[in-house]
């Protein structure tokens, strides 16, 4: 499913000057004691996460996004000794995987990789089927050969590492433990459930038992929807006309009793309330195409007419990037461009493990 408006914005009008030192390259000590910015109305208001109840009503419905993150980032060689990495961006039927490759010089279809994830001792082979879907695709196809018939799922989580964005720079080049002991609980939310994604739906990542509580206590429900998060959604956009942009494509599904949810906020007239741009794509692509289940690669710039979603939890974005043209889209070019640069001059942390903000769809 895909869905792009042409909007008068190009790539630039998208861009902002970040200082360094705000990329936040640890998770705050306490996931709700991060900050929360109320950018609701034009009157930005500074908070902390755990204030969340208070900015809620009785009746609202969070939306969040249960994926979770799986150690898809794996080191390895090939038959000549030299070093690859492949990052698994989704699981297929059998022991087949579809894999971005990260090599010198890129083997040939037929060919066996031996993969081990900088594990000394062990590992598992690899045999290259092709590009996927097709010849042209930055995607590879592989069939993978562990030992003992494992799944992929299972090798992944035996030599696996957490693939942590690029802009978290402290481990990124290292080939044996890239990611650190913090980050198999901090770089997955409390509620991950499915299996699936390469990249945290960061918005929830500032949630807690005490604030999930408080939100219960408020009378605020809760539902989920998954939404695998690809590695595509670091991708960079490369041409100025952002129409031009061709949006990757990511799995989603929407449970029954999600969507029972949503028709019971809307009957006693709640506020539907995303966690994070993930959640707003889900449903947003379920209302164009009346698909619970399946790819999506929908597109969301200014222009676009939002039909679920009311207001909207999440981080602050990379210049240039998909997101900010989404939230832009959400919230008003000009309003979040202020915002970015009230959360600049404020020291808000920014990005996967950054702070937050919470956002009203404009009318």
């Amino acid at each position: 499913m895909s869905s792009s408006h042409r909007a008068p914005h190009t790539l630039s009008d998208f861009d902002f000057v970040l200082p360094e030192h705000l990329i936040a390259q640890h998770p705050a000590a306490e996931r709700s004691a991060s900050r929360l910015l109320d950018a609701r109305a034009p009157e930005l208001v500074d908070r902390v996460f755990k204030d969340l109840p208070d900015l809620l009503h009785e009746g609202d419905l969070l939306i969040f996004n249960d994926t979770k993150v799986v150690k898809a980032r794996i080191f390895g060689e090939k038959a000549s000794g030299g070093k690859l990495e492949l990052l698994i961006e989704r699981v297929l039927q059998g022991n087949e995987v579809v894999a971005h490759m990260k090599v010198s010089k890129k083997p040939l279809p037929g060919a066996r990789i031996h993969l081990c994830g900088g594990v000394k001792n062990g590992g598992f082979d690899a045999v290259l089927l092709g590009r996927w879907p097709d010849e042209s695709g930055p995607l590879f196809r592989f069939a993978l050969q562990g030992a003992n018939n494992e799944s992929p799922w299972e090798l992944m989580d035996q030599f696996g590492h957490l693939p942590l964005p690029p802009y978290i720079e402290r481990n990124q080049n290292a080939e044996e433990d890239p990611d650190e002991e913090e980050d198999s609980e901090r770089y997955q939310t409390v509620f991950a459930s499915h299996p699936g994604a390469v990249a945290a739906p960061t918005a929830a990542l500032h949630f807690d038992e005490k604030v999930l509580a408080a939100l219960k206590e408020k009378g605020v429900e809760t539902a989920a929807v998954t939404l695998h998060v690809g590695a595509g959604t670091f991708q960079p956009v490369k041409v100025e006309n952002i129409a031009e942009h061709q949006m990757h494509s990511e799995w989603y599904n929407i449970p029954l009793e999600t969507l029972a949810a949503l028709e019971r906020c809307r009957q006693r007239r709640g506020r539907i309330i995303a966690v994070g741009t993930t959640s707003v794509r889900t449903l947003e692509s379920w209302a164009r195409t009346g698909q619970i289940s399946g790819d999506t690669n929908i597109f969301i710039t200014p222009g676009f007419e939002f039909r679920v979603v009311d207001c909207l939890i999440t981080n602050f974005h990379l210049p240039k990037s998909t997101l900010m043209m989404l939230v832009s889209a959400f919230a008003g070019y000009k309003h979040i461009m202020d915002t970015y640069q009230h959360a600049i001059q404020n020291e808000y942390r920014f990005f996967s493990y950054g702070d937050s903000m919470i956002l009203e769809r404009r009318r």
